[in-house]
Formats: structure tokens, sequence, C-alpha cells
């Protein structure tokens, strides 16, 4: 059953439609057979770039589509449902795109942003390391000056697209200085000294390959770093602040999906004379996910509206994120719950529902970082 949405305008309401449309006929008829097989759905990148997803929040006079974060994190949805992995990899390029999109210089944008928001080019975030992950100011891949540009040193861990992106966005120190100390540079995938280990074997989302990328005397012209040299640190975060409401929005959709398989299932199997969705102690559980999934949707949304006027929205994106995948991480494991040892097998969704959900707790900050965060933002506002 689809979300039902107040969409602001006609345009938005036929948005959501092709995106919905495209997740339905494109991406979930494939999900399976690619989560099965670990293959990664490069043309599926393409084809949503020349829709026009890649680069819907992004203004029009930069090649993006000029949508509002409200509509375009209710189209990512829409393709977290079909497929979690595409979902993710595609809120994960949007982010790509942040640092040029607001910190590069005219001919920058003119040289890379338009191919990027086209999906022509694909992208990967390099900002964790091994030992540096929630703690990013503490990492140690270096850029130091050689003649015309930088040559790095490094190894950045848990990079989405690992080995299959075109660029990457690549945080680096510079300096000793913890907080200004970092820069960000776009390095080409077919650098020299650039190279990708073998991708991680994981519990879910393998249709989207993860794997380190290994840094070794690459040289980065000078003209590839975006923004001033220590600018890097604020970019990362800024950025950041914006993927976990893609992630969320993901994790919202994912919710959905296994709702409406239990649903569904709920409503086809009977016991002792009637649909199990009319035995009190089923429909009382799925009443229960139903509040999960909608309560999600409605935190992403009031974070996104804050971000499209411009005010703060920070604390509302690791609400968003934290209540998102908690309650996708529930939803799923509670939609194994309904279709009993059926779900416990291959032969419905809800069983690789729940191993996708896991992760989501995880990455763009784990969620006991997003309570962290929220606290800290609670101390500062009441002193």
């Amino acid at each position: 059953m689809p979300a039902e949405r107040l969409l602001p305008s006609p345009e938005a309401e036929a948005i959501l439609e092709l995106a919905r449309d495209v997740a339905q006929r494109e991406l979930a008829p494939r999900a399976a057979a690619h989560e099965a097989d670990g293959s990664f759905p490069r043309d599926i990148f393409t084809t949503l770039g020349e829709l026009g997803f890649l680069g819907m929040p992004y203004p029009e006079e930069q090649g993006g589509g000029g949508q509002p974060y409200e509509i375009y994190l209710q189209a990512l949805e829409e393709i977290g449902s079909a497929w979690a992995s595409v979902g993710v990899g595609t809120s994960v390029h949007v982010m790509c795109c942040y640092p040029l999109a607001t910190r590069g210089t005219a001919e920058q944008q003119e040289r890379w942003l338009g191919d990027m928001l086209g999906g022509r080019l694909l992208g990967g975030y390099c900002l964790s390391e091994a030992q540096a992950g929630s703690d990013a100011a503490a990492m140690t891949t270096r850029a130091v000056r050689d003649g015309d540009g930088y040559r790095l040193n490094g190894t950045k861990a848990w990079v989405t697209h690992g080995g299959e992106a075109d660029f990457y966005i690549v945080f680096a120190r510079t300096s000793e200085d913890r907080s200004r100390g970092v820069s960000c540079f776009l390095v080409s995938a077919d650098a020299a000294g650039l190279s990708a280990l073998h991708p991680e074997s994981k519990m879910g989302l393998k249709g989207s390959t993860t794997a380190s990328m290994v840094f070794e005397d690459t040289f980065v012209a000078a003209d590839h770093m975006i923004g001033a040299e220590g600018d890097g640190l604020p970019i990362a975060l800024e950025a950041l602040d914006s993927g976990r409401l893609g992630i969320a929005a993901v994790a919202t959709g994912l919710a959905q999906a296994a709702l409406d398989q239990a649903v569904t299932y709920a409503g086809e199997r009977e016991t002792f004379g009637k649909p199990i969705i009319e035995h009190q102690g089923l429909g009382f559980l799925l009443a229960d996910m139903a509040a999960a999934v909608e309560s999600s949707r409605a935190t992403v949304l009031e974070a996104a509206r804050r971000r499209d006027r411009g005010l703060p929205f920070g604390r509302q994106a690791s609400i968003a994120k934290l209540v998102a995948t908690d309650s996708a991480m529930k939803v799923t494991t509670d939609a194994v719950q309904v279709l009993g040892g059926y779900g416990y097998t291959t032969d419905f969704p809800a069983e690789r529902y729940m191993r996708e959900a896991k992760v989501m707790q995880i990455f763009e900050g784990t969620n006991q970082i997003q309570r962290m965060v929220i606290a800290r933002k609670l101390a500062a506002a009441g002193r």
C-alpha cells in the first residue's frame, strides 16, 4: 500500500508518482537477484541520473532539479522501499555532491558538477578510517604539499561505492590542528596510487559495494581542493547533516516495505477460521509497526522543512536518523515475526529487510553518536 502523503503541488505529486513507478518497475524486480549475488547495479544509477533523481535537491542553474529536501527525501523513500542498496547509494552520491555544490568555485562546478548531478559520474565519500569513524577529527590520512598539488597517503574505510565510483570526496589532514587541520579534495578514481581493497562481506546491502580505499602517494592537483585549506571538517559535518536525512528517508522506506509485506501476509494467512490480522495480538503488533513508520516519516519531514527554510536542522536531522533507523530495525524484526517460519526463509523479502535495517543504525554516525549530538545541542540551548 503506497504511503499516504500530503504534497505541496501538482509538480511534487508528479515527481513522487515517477519515483514510485521507477522504483516498482525498474528496481524492485531486480533487487533480490543483486542482493543474492552481490553484483553492483551501476546502470541503475545512470538511469536515476538521467531521470533527475541524483540532482534533485540542487539548484537548476547548477544542473540540478531545484527541488526542496521535503520532496527529494520522499522520492528517496520510494526508492529505498523498493531496493535499500540503491536508496543508500543515491543518498551517498547526493552527499558527495554537497561539497562541490556549496563550496566549490565556479570553475570547479562548471568542470564537474553537471556530470555528477546527472549521474554520469558516481561518487564515493571518503571520511571514515579504521580508527576514526565516529571521531572524524582523529583521522590520520595526510595530504602533504608537493609543488602545484598534494600527495595523499592513508586508508579510508567503509566507502560506499568503493572501487565502483568515478570520483571520491576525500578528507585528509593538512595540519595538526584538530578542528582546522583537515581539507577536502575531489579525487578521480583513476588517480595514480589510488586503489580499492577487496569489498567487505556484509550482512546486508550486498548490492551496494563497500570497500576501503588506499592512497599511496596519490597526487592531487591544488585545483582539486574544495574550499580553503583547513575547511574540510566543517564541510564534512555539514554534508553529514543532510546525509543523515537521506539515510532516515531510506530507513523509513525500508520499514514501509516491511509493513506492507506483513499486512499482505496477515490478510491472506488464516488460523482458527479467520485471517491472522483479525487476531488482536497480530493486529496490535501491526498497529505498532504502522505507528513507527508514520512517526519516522514525520520526523524526517520536520527536519527537511527546517532545512528548506534555512533554519538550523542539525538536532532534528539527528533525531530523524535516530528515530527512523531504530524504528526500521524494530519494524523489520516484527515483520519476520508476523510471517513466522516463512519470515525466516529467503522465499519472502522480510529476512532481507531485517538484515538491511541493522546497518542503518550504524552508518552516517551511529545512533549512540546521534544521542550525543542531540544531548549536546539540548545542553547548549539550555545555557
